[in-house]
């Protein structure tokens, strides 16, 4: 059973990539009022979107997506999202889930499942989640984030490399997959109240700079990270305007 949860989406109006992208138009509606209502479909019992512009706030109350205003400075998602925990006054237990604000496509089960990494792992003070990679070109593509899992699905490392590294297969070079197939991180994260307040006054660690992975600064600092293995490949984000593009055309095909 997925214990009670509250989604959080951070809403960040600067982009270098695509300027004003919360308020991207797709087919009707902003594009971070379709990432509440997908999150609206999942077992949450609150979705608020944690914007840093009134624009962001009445656009979301607009559309009867409950939404608050928070400072202009943080240097992060998860900064935004602690001072949210402040505002909703959240208890330290409360489970809180991070939705990108740029994921119009997510899977409300897949929400659900991440939310139910923090009952099943009460070790873990956060959760995430991975699909198998099924192309070489993700497996050699820096953008594409990899993640490799210990006996009972905790993360041991997250890098922008290809891991695991297939010694003797990759001999030749890259050009097949290593069994059983490497993991994709899913950019979606669970905590605690608690931890969520905590990770911002964390030191960052060497390796979160060098592989510019914020959620190694936890690895580094010791706490665990829970991770569910989906078989279902996530609809894709929006960074640029070709990303948009697509997720329109995706839509309107869906009807």
């Amino acid at each position: 059973m997925t214990p009670p949860f509250t989604v959080l989406i951070p809403a960040r109006l600067a982009s270098t990539r695509l300027p004003d992208k919360p308020l991207a138009d797709i087919e009707g509606l902003p594009m971070v009022v379709r990432v509440a209502r997908r999150a609206l479909l999942s077992g949450a019992t609150r979705t608020v979107v944690a914007a840093d512009s009134e624009r962001i706030v009445q656009a979301c109350r607009a559309h009867g997506v409950e939404a608050l205003l928070t400072r202009t400075d943080h240097p992060s998602g998860s900064d935004r999202l602690a001072e949210a925990c402040d505002l909703l006054g959240l208890d330290d237990e409360a489970i809180v889930v991070n939705v990108q604000g740029d994921e119009p496509l997510i899977d409300p089960a897949l929400i659900d499942a991440v939310a139910s990494l923090m009952a099943a792992a009460p070790e873990a003070e956060m959760g995430t989640a991975a699909h198998p990679i099924d192309a070489v070109a993700d497996f050699t593509n820096p953008n594409v984030v990899k993640v490799v899992l210990d006996a009972r699905s905790r993360a041991l490392y997250f890098s922008r490399a290809p891991i695991a590294w297939w010694r003797d297969g990759f001999a030749g070079g890259i050009t097949s997959l290593p069994q059983p197939r490497p993991l994709r991180h899913i950019g979606i994260y669970a905590y605690r109240a608690r931890f969520l307040r905590l990770f911002p006054r964390l030191t960052p660690a060497p390796i979160e700079q060098t592989e510019a992975l914020e959620q190694l600064r936890a690895m580094w600092h010791g706490h665990r990270i829970a991770v569910h293995v989906s078989n279902t490949v996530p609809g894709p984000g929006v960074d640029t305007s070709q990303d948009l593009a697509r997720v329109r055309a995706l839509l309107r095909e869906a009807g």
